[in-house]
């Protein structure tokens, strides 16, 4: 009877494995999704064993997130890549950006060094130029054959028009009545006439002789400016600059002194150089201010507006 009872429930437990073991065998096998999904949630139970009080740091996030596909890390290598490559263009760019200021930089004061440099060597052979002037022997003289008298000079001098001109005062006489002779100022007054009808290379060459035989005459200033006018006059305006400038560095206190800075200013007008000029322009200011005559001193204001001084 019991062996019987065995039969029976081996059998019933055979028949009831059976319907089971067909059904595992007609189920497909899981796709990967669902074993990453299982592999996900045995992490997740063994995450909550081991850090009862949270995720690590390094795991940290929502726990539905999805699982990184290689799509997505090729997309974020090729971001990384790109934002590196702008990074590095930009970082390109600043120190080419660097390098061309620098070299403007560079540039820029070669520039003022070298421009310095050729107003001091231009300067310098002015000085040169004007130190070196020969001195003649008078060519043309308009002295009397006979001597002088020996007449007491007037104690008054005559008095300069207050004009730009260069022109010479009327000739002094004596209480007599007769003309003080003066050869020096009869000589000045033959150049005078020669720049005033126009013929300079013969008012320069009477000018340079009375200077050389008269050289501490009052008309020398006079007579050195009327020569650097003259040479402007005719064009030569680089040999108008060396004379012009001679006379006011040899002779600031002569009467045309000034008249040598505010010609000087023309003259390097005419070799365009209005910088220059700006600075004779200043120098005439500096140095005589008030006692610049009131006709000069228009014309220097219109020569400042002309070379745009600052």
């Amino acid at each position: 009877m019991k062996s019987r009872l065995i039969i029976a429930l081996a059998a019933s437990a055979g028949a009831a494995l059976l319907p089971s073991l067909a059904s595992a065998q007609r189920q497909a096998p899981p796709t990967p999704e669902q074993r990453l999904d299982r592999l996900e949630k045995q992490v997740q139970q063994v995450q909550r064993q081991l850090f009862p009080k949270g995720r690590p740091a390094d795991t940290a996030g929502f726990v539905d997130d999805p699982a990184a596909t290689q799509s997505s890390v090729v997309g974020l290598d090729q971001r990384l890549d790109a934002l590196e490559r702008q990074v590095a263009d930009l970082v390109r760019q600043s120190e080419e950006n660097g390098n061309r200021l620098r070299n403007v930089e560079t540039g820029i004061g070669q520039l003022k060094s070298d421009q310095d440099q050729r107003i001091a060597a231009l300067e310098q052979r002015m000085s040169e130029a004007a130190a070196a002037l020969p001195v003649q022997v008078p060519a043309v003289t308009t002295a009397p054959a006979t001597p002088p008298p020996k007449a007491k000079p007037p104690t008054s001098k005559p008095s300069m028009p207050k004009t730009s001109a260069t022109a010479p005062p009327p000739v002094a006489t004596t209480s007599a009545g007769t003309p003080a002779t003066d050869a020096g100022e009869e000589a000045y007054t033959a150049g005078f006439r020669l720049w005033e009808s126009g013929q300079y290379d013969q008012a320069i060459e009477s000018l340079k002789a009375f200077t050389s035989a008269y050289p501490g005459h009052r008309r020398a200033s006079y007579a050195n400016n009327l020569i650097g006018r003259a040479l402007l006059d005719k064009g030569d305006a680089r040999g108008a600059a060396t004379a012009l400038l001679a006379n006011y560095r040899n002779n600031p206190g002569g009467e045309r002194a000034q008249d040598s800075l505010y010609y000087l200013g023309q003259a390097l007008m005419k070799l365009g150089q209005p910088g220059q000029a700006c600075k004779a322009y200043a120098e005439l200011d500096a140095v005589y201010g008030a006692k610049v005559r009131p006709d000069l001193k228009k014309l220097e204001a219109e020569a400042k507006a002309q070379a745009q001084c600052g």
